[in-house]
C-alpha cells in the first residue's frame, strides 16, 4: 500500500484524488481528494468500479464519517465543451484540492498529474485498485456524480439518466435521437452533436 510507505518518510496527511464521469455523453465531470486516517483504515474499500451501488454508498457514509477531510469538484458539461474533457478533470481535480480543510503533505492520483501545486505528487495507473485513498476518492466522485444524474432524471425523466447516469448506451443514444441532446448533454461528444 503506497500509503503505510509514504509514512515512513513522514508523510502523515496523504490525499488520494479520482474523478468519475470522464466518459458520459451528459452530465458533469466529478473529482473527489480524500484524506483519511493510516491509523484506523475502512474496511471494503476499493475502486468503486467494483463496488455495487449499495456497497458505495454504504461506504460513502463511512467515508464521510471517518475521513480526516475531503474535497470535491465539479465542472459542468458547458465547460467540459469549452475546454475538453481531460483539461475539465484536470480543473475538477483541483477544485478538489483547494476545497481540502485539511492541505495535504503528498498527494496520489489516479492515472494523472497535476502541474504547479506545490505538493509531492505520484500518478499511480490503475491507482484506484493499488491506493486505497484513491479507491476512497473513486467512491466519493462516483457517488457523488450518481446522485447528481438521479436529481437530474427528475428534471429529465425522459433520458432515463437514473439508469444510465448518462454513459452512451443504446437506451441513451435512442432517446438523444428521439429527443434531441438536452442541455446536460455534451455537444461535442461523438452521438450527442
Amino acid at each position: 500500500m503506497f500509503e503505510h510507505a509514504l509514512t515512513f518518510f513522514g508523510y502523515r496527511h496523504i490525499c488520494g484524488m479520482d474523478e468519475a464521469g470522464r466518459g458520459p455523453l451528459a452530465g458533469p465531470v466529478v473529482a473527489a481528494a480524500v484524506i483519511l486516517p493510516i491509523t484506523h483504515p475502512i474496511l471494503g474499500i476499493r475502486d468503486s468500479k467494483q463496488l455495487t451501488p449499495s456497497k458505495r454508498e454504504l461506504l460513502f457514509d463511512q467515508i464521510q464519517t471517518h475521513a480526516i477531510s475531503i474535497g470535491v469538484g465539479i465542472v459542468d458539461n458547458q465547460t467540459i465543451d469549452k475546454i475538453n474533457i481531460l483539461n475539465a478533470t484536470l480543473l475538477a481535480m483541483r477544485q478538489s484540492l483547494a476545497s481540502l480543510s485539511t492541505k495535504p503533505d503528498y498527494v496520489l492520483i489516479d492515472a494523472l498529474t497535476l502541474s504547479d501545486i506545490g505538493i509531492p505528487q505520484k500518478c499511480i495507473i490503475h491507482g484506484d485498485d493499488l491506493s486505497i485513498t484513491i479507491a476512497a476518492a473513486s467512491i466519493i466522485a462516483k457517488v457523488t456524480r450518481d446522485r447528481l444524474m438521479d436529481q437530474y432524471h427528475n428534471e429529465f425523466p425522459q433520458y432515463n439518466f437514473h439508469a444510465h447516469k448518462g454513459y452512451g448506451t443504446r437506451l441513451h443514444f435512442d432517446m438523444i435521437k428521439k429527443h434531441g441532446p438536452s442541455r446536460l448533454h455534451r455537444k461535442t461528444f461523438r452521438g450527442v452533436g
